[in-house]
């Protein structure tokens, strides 16, 4: 196992950069490789086993809970506002029964939680999947679209919809609890066969993430140049995003899970389970 590379998953947008500063700045050992792609398709990839340790969508392994272990301390969490998962719409939420409503494909746990939002308020809208990159265009065929990552942060949404819903809010304000909208996987059947290796690249995150909150600055300086917003606009995103996963945040995605499976999203209970 020493000379074969793992290969590992990076979300392609900036909310995950403090966990991978270290390793995008020389902490990289040559034994692993890192591949960068949005949410469902890191989903996927670790699904066929393609990769063996990636950040996820929290409702995505919740749904594939058999087959993965979390790796503890590491999620992508807010505690209320998050700014980039957002619902833009033109009616309020208790007004889109019958409307139409646009998922991206990039995101599970947004999905799933917005419809578990629906389910419980009895609000039926009709749901389509497709691309929601183009905020000026995207208004003349659906009634609100949920957008999530670098597109929710760099496009004007408040200028062409009536509301724009923050979910991180939303879900405070029912909730009085953060949420968490990724978490760190290892697969199941990898972690049994290199558990020892499975800890190197743990630690190898952790310390990662050490030197990405040290180095906070350089982060918000390269999301800034990333995506051409205001340095104070990518300040504040940072400053509402958490990468720990403490009990109060494992808290809230038991009730989360625990939600999704009350409204018939997932067909089963979810035991959370880590890697030790």
């Amino acid at each position: 196992m020493n000379e074969k590379k793992v290969t590992i998953g990076k979300i392609s947008y900036i909310n995950d950069a403090p966990v991978y500063f270290g390793l995008d700045h020389g902490l990289l050992p040559s034994w692993l490789k890192m591949v960068s792609d949005v949410p469902a398709v890191l989903n996927q990839k670790i699904k066929n086993g393609q990769i063996k340790i990636s950040p996820v969508s929290a409702a995505f392994y919740a749904m594939n809970h058999g087959e993965l272990l979390l790796l503890p301390d590491l999620s992508i969490s807010c505690n209320g506002r998050v700014m980039s998962v957002i619902l833009a719409s033109n009616y309020a939420i208790d007004d889109l029964d019958g409307k139409k409503v646009m998922f991206s494909q990039e995101s599970a746990s947004a999905a799933a939680f917005l419809k578990m939002i629906f389910c419980k308020k009895k609000v039926f809208p009709i749901f389509e999947v497709g691309p929601v990159n183009n905020y000026q265009q995207i208004s003349n065929f659906v009634d609100a679209a949920l957008v999530i990552g670098d597109t929710a942060l760099i496009h004007p949404w408040d200028q062409t919809f009536e509301y724009c819903i923050d979910l991180g809010q939303l879900w405070y304000e029912m909730t009085q609890l953060p949420f968490v909208f990724a978490v760190w996987v290892v697969r199941r059947a990898f972690a049994e066969k290199y558990p020892s290796r499975v800890r190197d690249i743990h630690k190898l995150l952790l310390t990662s993430k050490e030197q990405g909150y040290q180095n906070i600055d350089k982060v918000i300086e390269a999301g800034k140049n990333k995506l051409g917003l205001e340095r104070s606009m990518v300040k504040e995103y940072f400053d509402l995003l958490y990468c720990d996963l403490d009990d109060k945040k494992i808290k809230a995605m038991a009730l989360f899970f625990n939600s999704l499976f009350d409204q018939g999203i997932l067909n089963e209970k979810v035991d959370i389970e880590f890697f030790i």
